[in-house]
């Protein structure tokens, strides 16, 4: 079991680090309205990983989803992730130099968004399919006690990433009295590229292939 932990929580330190479209908006949350409103996206994000993690693991077994299906739902997520990424790079740009802790509904909000930007982002749940394939290489049928390590491994893998996501907006919150309204701006410009980018990207995976091969399903 001590193997299943080591395992998670390599993969997890990966994953973590792995810079992309949700790192940039975590951080720049983080700075722009406080620790808590970063903790509060970040807890909307690893609610996407187990709904991600558990669609992939038990929904398959009760569905079967068909690639036009899925490509739908990867186009809307398309569309989704460009207008938030149009919207941040015209946002107003604010601190909350007072350090005020964000309304329930406000928190609410930042949850959503952290979830909402994960679970119509298409490439993560292919992420997770290869990493649960990775997982059924290194456990497979006549392991011992085999659906109990795997779960292990992917528990430690949230707890990891849900932990490193808390140090990015505790110290991107630390940074806060330091940084001018015009750092953030730019932050939300660079935070609406990335958005607008992975959009495009996955766009041309999912329907045009012009520059990228299409995902295997």
């Amino acid at each position: 079991m001590i193997e299943a932990v080591i395992r998670g929580i390599g993969i997890g330190l990966v994953l973590t680090f792995l810079t992309g479209p949700v790192f940039f908006a975590l951080i720049k949350t983080s700075i722009e309205k406080g620790f808590h409103a970063g903790i509060s996206l970040a807890l909307g994000v690893v609610t996407s990983d187990v709904v991600f993690v558990g669609a992939i693991l038990f929904g398959s077994q009760y569905f079967d989803i068909s690639r036009q299906d899925k490509q739908h739902a990867g186009v809307i997520g398309c569309i989704v992730l460009f207008a938030l990424g149009v919207y941040y790079i015209f946002k107003k740009s604010e601190v909350n130099y007072g350090n005020k802790v964000p309304s329930r509904l406000e928190r609410t909000g930042y949850f959503l968004k952290g979830f909402l930007m994960c679970i119509l982002n298409p490439t993560l749940l292919f992420h997770w399919t290869i990493v649960i394939g990775t997982a059924s290489t290194l456990y497979t049928n006549d392991v011992p006690n085999r659906a109990l390590k795997i779960g292990v491994m992917f528990f430690t893998i949230l707890v990891v990433q849900f932990g490193l996501d808390t140090t990015k907006a505790f110290y991107a919150n630390k940074l806060r009295d330091r940084i001018s309204v015009k750092f953030v701006h730019r932050l939300n410009e660079i935070a609406g590229v990335a958005l607008i980018i992975a959009s495009l990207i996955l766009f041309d995976k999912l329907v045009t292939h012009y520059v990228f091969t299409p995902f295997s399903t």
